[in-house]
């Protein structure tokens, strides 16, 4: 049989996956391939060097680029002045699980990765609000 670990790993990476399948087509469709690409990139950067910086361990996985797409996901349809609800519920539902489970749980999964990538969505989709009157260029 597989470690509990190995087990842990392969439902995270399915999870991973199918959020990038879900989210992915439709903030390409709205931002565009190479922007889109630009902000995955930051978002890997970014939580690779934080993660550095804060644990020696090695990072693995797309959880943070998955918590960028959910996020900016919910700030896709803010208005000026306006914050969705969708955007509220989302960040406090999947901040204050990922706060508990670093508290709560010792499992291999960096919940910082995902409370960052999340931060670099909402960042991602505020900074590009402003610039939602016409397409973004493939």
């Amino acid at each position: 049989m597989f470690p509990l670990y190995t087990v842990a790993n392969l439902s995270h990476y399915i999870n991973n996956m199918m959020m990038l399948l879900l989210a992915g087509p439709m903030l390409e469709e709205k931002y565009g391939s190479r922007l889109l690409l630009e902000m995955i990139l930051i978002t890997a950067f970014v939580t690779g060097i934080v993660n550095v910086m804060l644990f020696p361990t090695g990072l693995l996985g797309a959880s943070g680029i998955v918590f960028m797409m959910i996020i900016l996901s919910s700030v896709t349809s803010v208005k000026e002045g306006k914050i969705p609800l969708t955007l509220i519920v989302v960040v406090i539902l999947y901040l204050g699980e990922q706060i508990a489970a670093g508290i709560l749980s010792a499992d291999n999964i960096s919940q910082l990765t995902h409370i960052v990538g999340g931060v670099c969505g909402g960042i991602f989709g505020l900074l590009l609000q402003n610039k939602r009157n016409g397409s973004f260029d493939q």
